[in-house]
């Protein structure tokens, strides 16, 4: 089996270890592998939403498997599993959060509020009130001990890493926190879940937000904000109405189907979203490149770092090299598909400094600033 180390000393006999566990494959193993090392190990799943309650649509329950499927690994290994109704705290500091986000025109990142709200505040405490040395998750990332303590690194798998919905993870939180997966490759976490016969070694992955699993966030939208189907205009960069929308939580910046305009000598983009004047605004690729973006509620975890530092305005694209300005991020060469309400996780190499919310953006080109 794999040397991962938890980081609580060369022996764990008498220690205590609390996994957040979500019925899916990452999680049970990091609970198999906390189990092997001889230290008391609790699973503890946070119920947090309904399917059918969220999408409005009858049938099973996915929190509800996800729920008995963490209850079936720990019964096999032996060790306690507690489950807690966090459902009220979860829609009031995400679900909500992520509805009001699409009415104001913004690109909401559910996760990052999930990761601050119930996952890391509310399950951190529950961790400590259970006399836990530390909690351990199914995240791939690395916590790494430095000079000055613990650091936050990507994932050794650059396919899996997850740093970028971490990045408002506080010191005192990385202090107690533990991420096992966070040098392994995805197909091997799966192995060992088969070789410990793990229910959930072949479980797939999670491939949307967790309350919209179908997919379709306006459906969402609109059922908790009915408002949020106000029609408007599509204009471009000068103002001119080019058509009509069905309400502004169908468009994101970058967007490029579903605006059904013809007859452009190229392709349109959705450059703004304005919430105030239910405004979609398009142009062509070139609009969406930005040269600075504003910056608010900064964590930062980068100790006394000064040097340089380069920053991943979306989950799924490279850090690039920027530089920070008090709350303003500036790329070295223009950045695409920055988006106000997105996040701006900035890096030292592996290393997570911290981030913050894009909230406005800068274009390259001589156009309107874009206020979220």
């Amino acid at each position: 089996m794999d040397d991962v180390d938890f980081q609580l000393g060369e022996t764990l006999t008498g220690k205590r270890i609390v996994v957040a566990m979500s019925g899916g494959v990452d999680s049970s193993v990091v609970a198999a592998l906390a189990a092997q090392t001889g230290a008391e190990t609790i699973g503890v799943t946070l119920q947090l939403y309904d399917h059918g309650e969220a999408t409005g649509r009858a049938g099973s329950c996915c929190a509800g498997r996800d729920i008995r499927d963490a209850r079936a690994v720990c019964d096999r290994l032996g060790i306690a599993h507690y489950v807690f109704d966090h459902e009220t705290r979860f829609r009031e500091t995400v679900v909500d959060t992520f509805a009001d986000a699409y009415l104001a025109g913004q690109t909401p990142i559910p996760c990052v509020q999930c990761n601050t709200g119930p996952k890391f505040t509310d399950l951190l405490s529950l961790s400590r009130d259970l006399g836990a040395d530390c909690l351990a998750t199914g995240h791939y990332v690395r916590r790494v001990l430095g000079p000055a303590g613990a650091e936050l690194h990507r994932g050794a798998d650059p396919a899996r890493d997850q740093s970028y919905f971490l990045f408002a993870t506080t010191q005192a939180q990385l202090d107690y926190l533990r991420f096992p997966l966070g040098a392994l490759p995805k197909a091997r976490v799966r192995e060992i879940a088969a070789e410990l016969g793990l229910g959930v070694a072949a479980k797939p992955d999670s491939q949307d937000i967790c309350f919209v699993p179908d997919g379709d966030y306006a459906g969402l939208v609109r059922k908790l904000r009915p408002e949020a189907d106000t029609a408007g205009d599509i204009v471009d960069l000068a103002g001119r109405r080019l058509g009509s929308h069905r309400g502004i939580i169908h468009f994101t910046v970058g967007q490029r189907r579903g605006l059904e305009i013809g007859g452009t000598p190229e392709p349109l983009y959705v450059v703004r979203v304005d919430a105030a004047t239910r405004q979609v605004v398009v142009g062509p690729r070139a609009a969406l490149a930005v040269a600075a973006a504003q910056v608010t509620g900064l964590n930062w975890i980068g100790g006394d770092h000064a040097g340089p530092i380069t920053a991943k305005v979306r989950s799924m694209a490279k850090p690039v090299p920027a530089r920070l300005d008090g709350d303003r991020l500036r790329f070295a060469a223009p950045e695409y598909g920055v988006a106000p309400g997105q996040a701006a996780v900035l890096y030292a190499g592996e290393r997570v400094l911290g981030g913050g919310w894009i909230a406005a953006t800068e274009a390259a080109l001589a156009t309107k600033a874009v206020a979220a």
